[in-house]
């Protein structure tokens, strides 16, 4: 291995040079954890093999599954950055296998069948994984084989958030295992390939409908929420990532203490459920996106809660109030582990919060809406659909995905705000952080900009775009709505794979296109979807209205 090969990751958008990190990821990652992270999705794909067998004979365990799904949940972006977390992980994968590969032998012999004896296969010429594959394989299988691995990541952190609050289905997790043996077969064709990361697009919208209903079961519906977006005076916690069920279990902790709550980031929407919005302490948000953290920590008085992925490196500022749980971690910082029956403490942040000044004064009050999941705006579809046909609506705009600090996604801000008035803005995810707090007003009491929620909401997205249709008669393709899509990470991977799978065409993907597709594979999705770079707010606008 060279100097400049000591690791090789192209997973984010934002990944050095347009080509791939090799010495340290922009994200923040080392190579020491690159290469564990490597280690341990090998290690998956041979779980995957034995537990693919398995579920073809009848056989499966809830526990293989579940420890699969974290595992690829761990190294997605700006997740875990700890190596001893990660090596727990790997070491975790050794006995997983074993239990997966004794799983499906005796599965064999109760059918009758002699056991295969199963294995990855690695080409090993001391490179990292990928430059590997590329030597062996080629840059378009390779490419292929990263898109399918990306949309499983994506498509897993889906279903532990599902999971935790009790929602599964194990068709997910039987095909995560089968994809999962594919890629370890390295067997697959460029069409093979190219058909698997659409399956995989088609069961995420299973899974995005299993975390839809755990989170409308346990907190209801979004509803339509004025939220406060300057702080108050009194001690506080301010908690991001995405994982509802943290939110609430500290809300609960907190309670009688004295400390108002905060969300950030991807957080905002718990502000719309009802069953979180309840509780007073509760009192607005802090801050934007996920890639202004640093600055926004160091200046929050209090502590700070990270509940999924989306973690920067801490500045030593903030570094002792900053507290991890779930599978995000950073080394040095304290992790609130889940015990036995899967409750946290969070005393640790709550004494950290008591410790610290909190804010001496309330800011004049600010706030903005939220809360326009597919309940809240099908509960009005009927308005939406007489004001299209009245003509006050002339067209609607998906402006959404991940936000991120590399230069060009002012291009977001530049669309909205040059988005015509007779038209509505539909946002959701980080990225809406570009405009959500600037005035966009109504059509006939209609707002113009209708916030469906989290990354992880893209269901509802997908459900009002689906009863629309049908309100209309037409196919999606056919609406007058067009998709303007911002990525960053692997959930977006695979939320585009799933808008793919239900064959809608013409969306615009930016601030720059993926670096691990090849010419090639790109040419395969413009020819079959007419997937298109952003080029400029004012001609890409000209262009879709013409």
């Amino acid at each position: 291995m060279t100097a400049v090969e000591q690791m090789f990751c192209f997973q984010c958008e934002q990944t050095a040079n347009g080509k791939g990190c090799t010495r340290m990821g922009v994200c923040g990652k080392d190579a020491v954890v690159a290469g564990l992270q490597d280690e341990l999705m090998e290690a998956v794909k041979g779980i995957g093999l034995y537990a693919d067998a398995a579920a073809k004979l009848g056989a499966r365990d809830r526990a293989i599954d579940v420890f699969v799904v974290q595992a690829l949940f761990t190294t997605l972006t700006n997740v875990n950055f700890d190596p001893q977390r990660v090596q727990d992980f790997v070491s975790q994968a050794a006995a997983v296998a074993a239990k997966a590969k004794a799983m499906y032998e005796k599965a064999a012999k109760a059918a009758g069948q002699t056991p295969q004896d199963m294995k990855v296969r690695t080409p090993s010429n001391g490179a990292p994984i990928i430059l590997r594959r590329k030597a062996e394989q080629g840059d378009d299988i390779t490419s292929l084989q990263e898109l399918l691995t990306y949309g499983l990541k994506g498509m897993a952190a889906y279903a532990d958030h599902a999971q935790i609050l009790g929602q599964e289905d194990p068709a997910v997790y039987a095909y995560i295992h089968h994809a999962l043996a594919v890629l370890a077969r390295r067997e697959a064709s460029a069409a093979d390939l190219t058909g698997e990361a659409l399956k995989c697009g088609e069961v995420n919208i299973r899974a995005m409908e299993l975390l839809d209903a755990a989170n409308t079961g346990a907190y209801g519906h979004p509803e339509p929420t004025s939220v406060r977006v300057t702080p108050i005076a009194g001690k506080c916690i301010v908690v991001s990532g995405h994982d509802l069920k943290d939110l609430h279990d500290l809300l609960v902790q907190t309670q009688g203490k004295g400390i108002n709550v905060y969300t950030h980031g991807e957080m905002l929407p718990c502000l719309a459920y009802p069953a979180l919005k309840k509780f007073k302490h509760l009192v607005g948000n802090y801050g934007g996106a996920w890639q202004d953290q640093a600055k926004e920590f160091d200046a929050f008085p209090g502590a700070i809660l990270m509940t999924t992925n989306c973690i920067q490196k801490p500045r030593d500022t903030y570094k002792a109030r900053i507290f991890t749980s779930g599978v995000v971690a950073w080394p040095g910082v304290t992790h609130i582990a889940a015990k036995a029956d899967g409750s946290k403490d969070f005393t640790p942040v709550i004494q950290a919060a008591l410790a610290q000044p909190g804010f001496a004064a309330a800011e004049p009050e600010k706030t903005i809406m939220v809360g326009f999941a597919r309940n809240a705006v099908l509960s009005v579809a009927g308005a939406v659909i007489d004001a299209v046909k009245a003509g006050k609506i002339r067209h609607f705009f998906l402006i959404g995905g991940c936000d991120g600090a590399k230069p060009g996604r002012n291009y977001y801000t530049d669309f909205a705000q040059a988005v015509p008035q007779d038209c509505v803005i539909l946002t959701l995810a980080c990225g809406k952080y570009r405009f959500n707090k600037l005035p966009f007003g109504d059509i006939g009491g209609i707002p113009r900009l209708l916030d469906v929620g989290q990354c992880n909401d893209s269901y509802s997205a997908v459900q009002i775009a689906v009863a629309l249709a049908k309100a209309f008669g037409v196919g999606v393709n056919d609406l007058p709505l067009s998709l303007v899509l911002s990525w960053y990470e692997q959930k977006a991977c695979v939320i585009l794979l799933s808008l793919l799978s239900l064959g809608i065409k013409n969306i615009r993907l930016g601030p720059t296109l993926p670096a691990f597709v090849t010419p090639n594979v790109l040419k395969v999705l413009v020819d079959n979807f007419n997937i298109m770079p952003t080029t400029t707010a004012k001609d890409d606008l000209a262009a879709i209205l013409k």
